[in-house]
């Protein structure tokens, strides 16, 4: 990934969203154990309060919290997906620079040994997961810096391996930025697969 180093006005200004997000990052102990081939999972509850930043493109809440859920969809998160939008100075529809979305969602992480009274382990795969122009369909190129900001403080939620990232973003500019993120994640396997494995 290609960082900008001239400091200019507006490249000073842009580190100003990584330092706001990071004050509302979750605790994490790192990312994850990778689960071998086959195992099973555990659902984990995450809620979260997503604050986007950027220069490129302004979203209003509403928006936000419906492109968020695309790409938490997509990532491999449950089909319950909550994402709503956020206390925001701008009403309805209406673009606002500090847009804001709550998320409630489950992501599978490997099960531990099983005990009593744990909830039953579902059954898991990897599954190959590609943000990318059109992939999730609704996803474009001005989306670029909220899949960025998506990659550091909500893709460490999920149980990932073999991430491969060449995304690009050029703050106020389409030109020459470029989404491209790539992984596999640990999700729940097809209704098929996972009755084959009961």
């Amino acid at each position: 990934m290609t960082h900008r180093k001239d400091m200019t006005a507006s490249s000073r200004w842009a580190l100003i969203p990584c330092l706001v997000l990071a004050g509302s990052m979750p605790a994490l102990a790192g990312p994850p154990a990778a689960p071998p081939s086959g195992d099973s999972g555990l659902w984990q509850k995450h809620q979260y309060s997503f604050t986007y930043m950027g220069f490129t493109t302004t979203y209003s809440c509403d928006g936000l919290a419906d492109k968020l859920k695309q790409l938490l969809l997509a990532a491999g998160a449950r089909a319950d997906v909550k994402s709503a939008a956020g206390a925001c100075a701008s009403g309805f529809g209406r673009p606002d620079k500090f847009a804001r979305a709550d998320l409630t969602f489950y992501t599978l992480a490997p099960a531990g040994p099983s005990t009593a009274g744990n909830p039953a382990p579902v059954p898991g795969v990897w599954r190959s997961v590609t943000f990318v122009p059109h992939s999730p369909r609704e996803l474009g190129i001005g989306d670029c810096e909220l899949v960025e900001q998506f990659r550091d403080h909500v893709m460490p939620l999920f149980t990932t391996r073999n991430a491969t990232d060449r995304t690009t973003c050029i703050p106020n500019e389409l030109s020459g930025s470029d989404v491209d993120l790539r992984f596999e994640s640990f999700t729940a396997a097809p209704p098929a697969l996972a009755a084959a494995a009961r």
